[in-house]
């Protein structure tokens, strides 16, 4: 019997883990760390600090090369080859290092509830036993970067992401969306709408870069500060909130 913990480390600050997660990693006889090339070593380089840091006894930590998802061709069935792929890596690294069964860990960006796709991928391994612990969101360290409320009194908040929003424009009535797995900006969109913004980027970590105000204002400044940050780091993980002005 194979059991996969799918465990929450939130934006990659030891500190977001809780203790159930901490435990969980080290009661793993095997921990999963992927790669994503040289451009996002950092990645790589954040869990090997959490492990470090965190794991209180001798842990098989084996590190693999992430497959790249295809630019060309239908959305979702790039996605679904691209998870077909991942699966089929964790399937040979557990023949390989769990023969006889054991515990599997996989440290999960944020929460793997959310915007995360491991939980699809799992059910793609036969036989699995699967436990999450869920971590801190970016959302929660998004609005506690910038100490403000997620929702308004008694309304409602729509969590969505970067291309649907370029493709299909503000969803409906809701007066409050927060933009997850946006690599282009989509707010630009939404030009000259009254909307504020609050923007963060490698939350809770050393060089968290947070901006907010109204967007016609605070928009150009963020896409700056992206695309600097980006080449400064090689990759860069941001999310942020947008609120319509009554």
């Amino acid at each position: 019997m194979i059991t996969l913990n799918l465990i929450g480390i939130g934006t990659g600050n030891p500190d977001h883990l809780t203790h159930a997660a901490v435990k969980a990693m080290n009661e793993a006889d095997l921990i999963l760390l992927p790669r994503k090339g040289e451009e996002k070593s950092g990645l790589a380089d954040l869990r090997r600090t959490i492990c470090a840091e965190l794991l209180t006894r001798p842990v098989r930590i084996v590190e693999f090369d992430m497959p790249r998802r295809a630019d060309q061709g239908r959305y979702i069935d790039a996605v679904t080859d691209w998870h077909d792929a991942i699966a089929a890596l964790w399937q040979e690294q557990i023949d390989r290092h769990l023969p006889g069964g054991g515990t599997l860990a996989l440290l999960v960006w944020g929460d793997p509830s959310l915007y995360d796709s491991s939980l699809r991928i799992v059910q793609r391994i036969a036989g699995a036993s699967v436990k999450v612990i869920p971590g801190i969101t970016s959302i929660q360290a998004l609005t506690a970067a910038h100490g403000i409320c997620l929702n308004e009194l008694a309304e409602p908040v729509l969590i969505t992401t970067g291309r649907q929003l370029r493709e299909k424009g503000w969803p409906g009535a809701a007066r409050t969306l927060v933009v997850m797995l946006d690599g282009h900006c989509a707010f630009q969109t939404l030009t000259g709408q009254p909307v504020d913004i609050w923007w963060g980027a490698y939350l809770g970590m050393p060089h968290q870069a947070l901006a907010s105000g109204p967007l016609h204002a605070a928009g150009p400044d963020i896409i700056k500060r992206r695309a600097a940050l980006r080449r400064e780091h090689g990759w860069i993980m941001d999310i942020y909130l947008l609120r319509r002005r009554p």
